[in-house]
């Protein structure tokens, strides 16, 4: 255990040194600003609903924009987008260590395998909730300025909807940097791992679900797969009617979701372990 927190220290100081981790932590508060916030903001303030809008009308507009939806629209992007970036980090932080040597340095002269490798999991996991409490935080104040401006509520969401929020986002975007982890190990290098990762999240899984439409046997396992799941998740949060996100589905229930983003998140996690344990390093 003791090893297991002084190497999840060294890992906490390796990731804020870099600065591509807060590249991609900055670019996805920013794109979740632009998405939730600035385009809408935008479409109510010269009366167009449009494409940028979703269609909404502009009480819908304003009604997302309030405090008390910000649960609900802090997830909407992170099933795609969002799990996209975060897929990104995961696999920059695993598999740039084959490349700099870093992992065989790390496995041969320093603590147990398990150790070392349960490091970077965890600090991984402390990135993502701490990213999800800094973007419900930001989301909350821009929020509750559009509302001051405009003469709204500034009711906060309640204790219960905040909480759903945020373990919903940090489940999303945890498995999503969890399946980076994993495919940056399985690839030995971050190059590989992105372009696969990529190619999956915003390509393959929505060619399946179109497939699944037309030949119903697979659709068992389309319903399933991550960003259906993920998608799901996100979808259980919305309280308006109209076209959705990229991403957000309604295909799960929030349970279904949890349950089946829960086993992804274990999957890869200790595939990720088990596969830098067992491989050797030269």
């Amino acid at each position: 255990m003791t090893d297991l927190l002084y190497s999840t220290r060294a890992e906490l100081l390796r990731l804020r040194k870099w600065p591509a981790f807060w590249i991609v932590l900055g670019t996805w508060i920013l794109l979740n600003l632009t998405f939730a916030y600035l385009f809408n903001y935008l479409a109510y303030s010269t009366g167009s609903s449009s494409r940028m809008s979703n269609g909404l009308p502009r009480d819908a507009l304003m009604q997302q924009m309030l405090p008390s939806a910000v649960p609900e629209v802090f997830t909407q992007g992170m099933a795609m987008f969002g799990g996209a970036l975060m897929l990104v980090l995961g696999a920059l932080a695993v598999g740039s260590g084959y490349g700099w040597g870093s992992w065989k340095t790390v496995l041969t002269q320093g603590p147990s395998r398990v150790s070392a490798i349960g490091a970077v999991v965890l600090s991984l996991a402390l990135t993502v909730v701490s990213l999800v409490l800094v973007a419900f935080v930001v989301d909350t104040g821009v929020a509750a300025l559009i509302a001051s401006t405009q003469g709204q509520s500034l009711a906060l969401p309640s204790v219960s909807r905040s909480l759903i929020g945020i373990v919903s986002g940090t489940v999303i975007l945890g498995m999503w940097t969890l399946l980076g982890g994993l495919l940056g190990a399985i690839a030995r290098g971050p190059a590989l791992a992105v372009g696969l990762g990529l190619v999956w999240v915003l390509v393959v899984e929505n060619l399946l679900r179109g497939v699944a439409g037309i030949f119903s046997p697979i659709k068992a396992i389309t319903d399933h797969l991550p960003g259906t799941a993920a998608g799901s998740l996100a979808g259980s949060m919305r309280t308006v009617s109209g076209p959705a996100t990229p991403g957000v589905l309604d295909i799960l229930t929030r349970g279904e979701s949890l349950i089946v983003l829960a086993g992804y998140v274990a999957l890869f996690a200790a595939g990720t372990v088990w596969l830098i344990r067992r491989r050797d390093m030269v």
